[in-house]
């Protein structure tokens, strides 16, 4: 199996400083992000992955391409699928844009709140190197790096503001991330919702292509 099977999985193991749990279980620092992954789907497994979500408003995504197995006392409050994506041409360097930092970060979150390109909490943007685009001052918009394993590097928080929609921000800035990840010998790869045509029709126009369906579900305590 690879692991960009279980991208989640590979990232936590992989930087354990960003995770709670062992090897039977891990999920996010919860204010770094909100998803959380197994290694399989023995019971062992389950019943760690159910440990680590609390009671009340705690909220854990699951994102693999195996089916994902709602462990006892957890429910799934939404589910759906995705597809995951790999880039399979070689981009433009562009030097144009702006690397973003902690001096943006309130912005960055407001965007993203705005916006929902996925879970974006008050230190996602630690994550990787994220950039962005301003326009009379204002962040118009603004791209990342979430999940990453040796050789391997998502792009990710891809995200226009609404005023500034229909001028290409997010093709350049997803090509920017791409390039950068490449530039440095890593492979990206990213998700989309599998019925978010316009997003996935722009990433193949971009040279990726759809490595594999993946699962994703939301799951809390009953």
């Amino acid at each position: 199996m690879s692991a960009l099977d279980r991208p989640l999985w590979a990232t936590l193991e992989h930087q354990p400083h960003w995770s709670l749990g062992d090897e039977r279980a891990r999920r996010f620092v919860p204010d770094i992000n909100c998803f959380a992954a197994v290694p399989g789907e023995s019971a062992p497994h389950l019943d760690a992955l159910a440990a680590l979500v609390q009671c009340g408003e705690d909220r854990v995504y699951l994102l693999q391409v195996p089916p994902i197995v709602i462990p006892a006392g957890l429910m799934a409050e939404k589910a759906a699928p995705g597809v995951q994506m790999l880039a399979r041409r070689r981009l433009p360097v562009d030097d144009g844009v702006m690397v973003l930092g902690e001096a943006d970060a309130a912005e960055m979150r407001a965007l993203a709140s705005l916006t929902e390109p996925g879970p974006f909490l008050p230190r996602t943007h630690t994550m990787g190197r994220f950039v962005g685009l301003r326009i009379d001052g204002r962040l118009a918009a603004m791209a990342g790096e979430r999940m990453r394993f040796p050789g391997h590097v998502e792009v990710s928080g891809v995200c226009t503001h609404p005023d500034f929609r229909g001028r290409g921000l997010a093709r350049r800035l997803s090509t920017a991330v791409t390039a950068e990840i490449q530039r440095r010998g890593e492979q990206p790869f990213l998700h989309a919702w599998a019925n978010n045509t316009t997003a996935i029709a722009l990433y193949e126009s971009l040279g990726f292509e759809v490595r594999a369906p993946v699962h994703v579900a939301l799951l809390a305590r009953r």
